[in-house]
């Protein structure tokens, strides 16, 4: 079985600190999935901004309109102003 990459890139008309600003708040994972998925954040009291170790659960319907309870940990931030 082959690995395959698959890479994108998309320029996005805002500075750097107003997309890290968006994309580090887990508020808006809501906001960037397909209305479609059914997403809802279960966690209480997420903090504003996304660190290494937080978990973050929520209920997605990516088939046939199924729920499934869903977990991720984020393992790694990396702020691209600190570089």
């Amino acid at each position: 079985m082959g690995i395959y990459t698959l890479e994108r890139t998309q320029a996005i008309p805002s500075s750097l600190e107003k997309v890290w600003d968006f994309i580090s708040s887990p508020d808006n994972l809501k906001v960037i999935t397909p209305d479609y998925m059914g997403f809802d954040i279960v966690s209480r009291n997420l903090s504003s901004k996304m660190y290494p170790g937080m978990i973050i659960s929520y209920k997605v319907s990516p088939l046939m309109g199924l729920k499934f309870l869903w977990v991720t940990e984020i393992t790694q931030v990396k702020n691209l102003n600190s570089s």
